[in-house]
Formats: structure tokens, C-alpha cells, sequence
């Protein structure tokens, strides 16, 4: 399950406060050129017990959490400000297009 929320947290707020609640496992930087062989490095680590990841608007990072936290409530998201998928590509794509401010890959 992948969250896709489209109400707008700043970003630096959204880091901040999820590193306060979890472990941030490691970053992956990536420019144009590289974001594909990038993507693919992240989404493998994914595969980490308990872990989850976050995609972000003009940020050129995925992050890689580790932990339990409850995004609904520490956001204050309301079931208007996300979207739930379980298409691996959506969560990319709607962020890429400018339809979401976030996307949480792999948060059950």
C-alpha cells in the first residue's frame, strides 16, 4: 500500500517531524540523468523489515525510514488529503505531474 497525499506540508516540516518519530535509514540523491538506476537502488531497499519511503515535490531525494509511525494523525490528514494505491508507479508519477506534495512508498 503507497499513500499519496495531495494536501500541501512543508517539506522540511514533513522530514523534520517523521525523523522525530522514526529512523532515517539512509537518503538517495539523484539528478535527471540517474533517477531511474536511483529509484531501483531505493525500492530493493525497501524490502527492509518495518521500513518505509518517502518521495517529496522538487526535492531530488528518496528517503528511507525505519519504523512504525501514524502519518494520518501526525499530519492531521483527513481521508480528502491523500490517496491510497498499490500501484508501485503512482505514487512517482502523481508527484512528478505536481498532483501530490508527497508520497509514502510502502507504508502499511
Amino acid at each position: 500500500m503507497h499513500k499519496i497525499v495531495t494536501k500541501w506540508i512543508e517539506p522540511y516540516v514533513l522530514l523534520e517531524t517523521l525523523k522525530k518519530h522514526c529512523e532515517l535509514l539512509k537518503d538517495f540523491t539523484f539528478d535527471g540523468f540517474s533517477k531511474n538506476n536511483i529509484k531501483k537502488e531505493f525500492l530493493k531497499n525497501l524490502e527492509i523489515e518495518n521500513s518505509f519511503g518517502l518521495y517529496m515535490k522538487n526535492v531530488n531525494k528518496f528517503y528511507l525510514f525505519n519504523g512504525s509511525v501514524d502519518i494520518d494523525k501526525i499530519f492531521e490528514l483527513t481521508s480528502s488529503d491523500f490517496e491510497i494505491t498499490n500501484d508501485i508507479d503512482k505514487p512517482f508519477e502523481m508527484v512528478d505531474i505536481g498532483k501530490a506534495e508527497a508520497s509514502f512508498i510502502k507504508l502499511l
